[in-house]
This record gives structure tokens, C-alpha cells and sequence, in this order.
């Protein structure tokens, strides 16, 4: 999935009416390309905790539209509730899920709390990475004093908001917007039913530790008569032990808050360690709520490598080795689908996109062959470029098992990487090529009666037709790369895989060459003097190195042979 997803986890002071939280939810769900994955209220808290995903223009516009109805219908003055808050929507945290880097969610969640506080008057502070100011990037530190003493604090100069007005609002107060790293909150299961056992073990590893204890027993203070703590040793890692009566495990429940720090293979591991050592074992683990691809993915990799295995295979292949050695069917079928949030937003689209790429070879083929002109010889051209790519990953992959060469492993491994992205790239570019064309049609499809839809009409076709060129130039870029890893392969790889190589340097070529034919036919449609004369200079050379490249790999593999 190469779209950009953004998670957003508003918390609204409202958890005892169902029909007020169903009206912001109902907001939420009414915005295109937004999936509401969980809304949890509390009661005790008097708080909704809402989670939902989507790509980052449609999370905005659904966060804005949430704390809009929340204004509307939630009064501060007549909240109470066990949860620190100071707000009708609290805090409304962005979250970077997917092709989206920290420093472009900062710059949404600061579009997200200008609008907030022009467009609807609310007073807004930033907290985490979003954090105007260093001292407000703890959010305890944002919400001091809470709803009641906010009239005060923004009286002071200190305290003064950083969007919307300075002014106390007393029946929405403030909301605090944030961007933060995701966190997976996760449950080890243990072979005890001892809530002793599973928090010792919890206390192991969580970063704030265990009080420290004296020979006596007694817990140890500092000069102020603070207890003084003994850290864990993981950092940014909560975690409680607690016994579940439906299933009679006692489990090591933990919260990752940042797993760029602490992954959860690698609290898994540590877990594993920690309870060997209180003679305990773990069994498996449990996932609450969902998790990001890149999360599974990496936790393939980490457990492949210890094994090492090459970790250049697909990410079916990946997440298969992650659920197994993660044991997340300890308690019940782990489905990739529901709790990987990528799969899950694809899966519960209400208008799921039909790609190419799932279709069956022969569905593929057939389609091809059939009278609609798309998918046309770019995306052929894609798909010669990722099965080329795809026989040097092949090749990589059996080198680096191969009996006798254990030693080499990790150099294959790494070949084996590089390979996949290459026909992970031009798989995209498959049905990429298609909807540039699809672009072009739509274009030729507006309306041309008046002078105005000409001119707008002109220039759609033009701007559809220069993506048009790029795409297919895209495929020659790709395709040429990967020929770095299929001579690679020719020469060191696994001897008796040599002619495999040899016909990915002939897919690849192909892919090149074929793709050059689509860059030339979309720029005789354009006007853009300049950038034809560029691109089909580009073209040019990179058709060249391919043909030198492939005549090259063909040799070495036919004096292999």
C-alpha cells in the first residue's frame, strides 16, 4: 500500500450519553476515505476514546467535523469525570501510520489546530512533536489544573494558546492537538496463573522499573522522601501484570508508546528472557486493537535474521513468520485482514480498489487480451520489469540458503532485499500505468461547450498526458535498477540459477524498451516543448544502459552455462 495513512485518536469529555457520541461519530463515518476502527467510551472517566484511520485530507476534515459537534453538543461546566481533562474534545492526537514521515504529521496537526481555533473559535494548545514550545511537549504539562483552572493559566503570559483565542470559552475550554508515535498496546501470554509472577516480570522490563528496595524490605527514598526507582530495561514500554479469567493465563500487559524505540518483537524477546529467568515461559501473545504493516514486517525480518535466513521474500511471507513467532494464535486466529491497519482499511473500503495485480496470471492475460484498451503496454511493460526483478530475488534468496554457503547469508540477504522493492515498485507501477491512462480518458470525457470548459478542458488533457509519460518513465527507471541485482546474481549467485538471471536481464531490457514506447507515444500529445525534449532524452539513455547491461549479463550467463 503506498498511500499515506494517518491515524487520529480524539477524546471527547463524554462517555455516559450514547446518542452524543453517536452524533460526532456519525460525523467521522461521514467522511469519504475514513474507516472508524474503535470507539471507546467510559463511563468512570466520563470520556469516549475514538479511533479512526484514513488517508491524511479526509482525517483532517473528519477530526475537524468531530471537534465541531463536540463544541455543539458537549458543556464543560457540567463535566466531571475520574480523567484529567480540560476540554469538550480534550486532546486529538495525529499519528503517523503509513508512507507519511513525523515531520509532515506535526505540519497537519498544526493545519488541523490553526482551523480549530479560526474556523470554530477554540483555544488550542500542541503537544508531543507538535509542541510549539519545549515545555509544552508533555501533555500532563499542557493540561495542568485542568478545566477549572484554565480561566487562570490563560490569564498568563506563559500560558497563552498557540491557535485560537486567549480567551476562557467556559462551555468548550481547550483542546490539545498533538502528533505522536503510534502505540500497539500488547499482551504476553504467560504459563502461570500468578499476577505476582506476571508483574515481576512486567516490572522487569517497563521503563519506570520497580521501586527500590532496602535488605530490610523497606522502599528506598531519595533526600526529598521520594522513593527512588530501579528503571526496567526497556525504554518507552508500560506495563502491569494482570490474570485473565477467560482464557486462566496470567499476562505481562504492556504499552508501547514508541516502537521506533522498542519494537514488539523485541519486547517479546525481552519478555521471554525476563520470565525464563523467574522460571515462568511464555506461550504467545495477544494483540490489542491493530497494528501498523511496517510493525509485522520488521518483526518478519528480526526473527528470519535470527535464523539466518534471507529476509528478501514477500510480506505474506514476512507476517506469516511474525504471527508464528510472535505466537499472536496463542489465544485465537490472528487475521491479518482485522488487525493490520492497512489490510483492514482495504478490506472494509466500502469501495475496495480492483487492481490489477490481484488478478490471477490468467485473469491477467485475459483481461489484456480483451477489447478495453487499458491495461495497455505500459503496464505490460511493469509487469516484464517486476517479474525480472522478482527471478534476482529468487536467485539471492536461494544463494543465501544454499548448503555451504551459510558464511554469505547476510550479503545475499541484502540482494534479496533490494530485489523486492524493485518488483514491489514496479507492481505498483502496473496499475499505476492504467490509471494514468484512465486519467487521460476522463480528460478527453469534460465538457467542451463554453471557452472556459475549452481552456479547463485543454488543460486537464495536458496535465493527464504528462503524467501519462511519467509513469512509463518511472518503469524504465525501476527496471534499469534492478538490472544492478540481476548481474549480481549472474555473477556470484547460485550457479545452477544462472540462466534465471539470465532471463530477468531479457525481462528487464524488455521492460525498458516497452516502457520507452509509452513515454514517446504520450509526449506527441504534448505542447511542453522543454520538458518532451527532456524526458525522451532521459528515456533515451536509460533504453541505452539497459541494452548494454542486458548484452553484458547475457554474456557472462552464457559463459556460465
Amino acid at each position: 500500500m503506498s498511500e499515506a495513512l494517518i491515524e487520529c485518536v480524539p477524546n471527547f469529555s463524554e462517555g455516559r450519553d450514547p446518542a452524543v457520541i453517536a452524533q460526532i461519530t456519525r460525523e467521522i463515518e461521514g467522511v469519504d476515505g475514513v474507516l472508524l476502527l474503535d470507539v471507546d467510551p467510559g463511563r468512570a472517566t466520563h470520556r469516549t476514546v475514538v479511533t479512526f484511520v484514513g488517508p491524511p485530507e479526509p482525517v483532517l476534515e473528519a477530526a475537524f467535523r468531530a471537534v465541531k459537534k463536540a463544541s455543539e453538543l458537549i458543556d464543560m461546566r457540567q463535566h466531571k469525570g475520574e480523567h484529567p481533562r480540560f476540554g469538550a474534545t480534550d486532546v486529538c492526537p495525529l499519528v503517523p501510520v503509513a508512507n507519511i514521515s513525523m515531520e509532515e504529521t506535526v505540519a497537519l496537526a498544526h493545519r488541523l489546530a490553526q482551523r480549530l481555533g479560526d474556523e470554530l473559535g477554540i483555544t488550542v494548545y500542541c503537544y508531543e512533536h507538535a509542541a510549539k514550545r519545549p515545555e509544552r511537549r508533555n501533555l500532563a504539562a499542557v493540561r495542568e489544573g485542568e478545566y477549572e483552572g484554565l480561566k487562570q493559566r490563560l490569564e498568563q503570559p506563559e500560558h497563552q494558546p498557540d491557535f485560537g483565542p486567549a480567551t476562557f470559552n467556559p462551555k468548550t475550554g481547550a483542546t490539545a492537538v498533538g502528533a505522536r508515535d503510534f502505540l500497539v498496546a500488547y499482551n504476553v501470554n504467560l504459563n502461570t496463573t500468578s499476577t505476582r509472577r506476571a508483574n515481576a516480570i512486567a516490572f522487569d522490563i517497563r521503563e519506570k522499573g520497580r521501586e527500590k528496595k532496602d535488605e530490610k524490605g523497606l522502599v528506598v527514598k531519595d533526600a526529598a522522601g521520594n522513593p527512588v526507582w530501579v528503571p526496567g530495561s526497556l525504554k518507552c514500554v508500560k506495563g502491569i501484570g494482570w490474570y485473565i479469567q477467560e482464557y486462566g493465563i496470567a499476562q505481562v500487559s504492556v504499552n508501547l508508546t514508541d516502537i521506533g524505540v522498542t519494537p514488539v518483537h523485541v519486547a517479546f524477546d525481552e519478555c521471554s528472557r525476563a520470565a525464563q529467568a523467574r522460571g515462568v515461559r511464555v506461550t504467545g501473545s495477544e494483540l490489542v486493537g491493530l497494528i501498523p504493516l511496517r510493525a509485522m514486517l520488521d518483526a518478519g525480518r528480526y526473527f528470519l535474521e535470527k535464523q539466518q535466513r534471507s529476509t528478501g521474500v514477500s510480506d505474506d511471507e514476512l507476517i506469516k513468520i511474525a504471527v508464528k513467532s510472535l505466537g499472536l494464535s496463542d489465544l485465537y486466529p490472528f487475521k491479518p485482514e482485522e488487525k493490520i491497519i492497512e489490510y483492514a482499511i482495504r478490506a472494509r473500503s466500502a469501495k475496495p480498489e480492483k487492481r490489477l495485480v490481484d488478478l490471477t496470471l490468467r485473469g491477467f492475460v485475459d483481461e489484456t487480451a480483451s477489447e478495453s484498451p487499458a491495461p495497455g503496454g505500459g503496464s505490460i511493460a511493469a509487469a516484464l520489469g517486476a517479474l525480472g526483478a522478482a527471478l534476482a530475488t529468487m536467485v539471492a534468496n536461494l544463494s543465501s540458503h544454499k548448503r555451504g554457503w551459510d558464511a554469505r547469508w547476510k550479503e545475499f540477504s541484502d540482494w534479496a532485499e533490494k530485489g523486492k522493492a524493485y518488483h514491489v515498485e514496479l507492481l505498483r507501477l502496473v496499475d499505476e500505468d492504467t490509471r494514468a491512462f484512465n486519467r487521460v480518458m476522463d480528460a478527453f470525457g469534460l465538457p467542451k461547450g463554453s471557452a472556459e470548459e475549452k481552456a479547463e478542458r485543454k488543460r486537464a488533457i495536458q496535465a493527464a498526458t504528462r503524467y501519462a509519460a511519467e509513469v512509463p518513465l518511472l518503469v524504465m527507471k525501476s527496471a534499469l535498477a534492478s538490472m544492478d541485482v540481476i548481474r549480481a546474481m549472474a555473477e556470484i549467485g547460485n550457479p545452477s540459477s544462472v540462466s534465471d538471471a539470465g532471463v530477468g536481464a531479457l525481462c528487464a531490457r524488455s521492460a525498458v524498451m516497452g516502457a520507452h514506447l509509452n513515454v514517446k507515444i504520450n509526449c506527441a500529445g504534448l505542447e511542453d516543448k522543454a520538458f518532451v525534449a527532456e524526458i525522451q532524452a532521459t528515456a533515451a539513455e536509460l533504453e541505452a544502459r539497459a541494452v548494454a547491461q542486458e548484452g553484458e549479463i547475457l554474456a557472462l550467463v552464457t559463459s556460465k552455462i
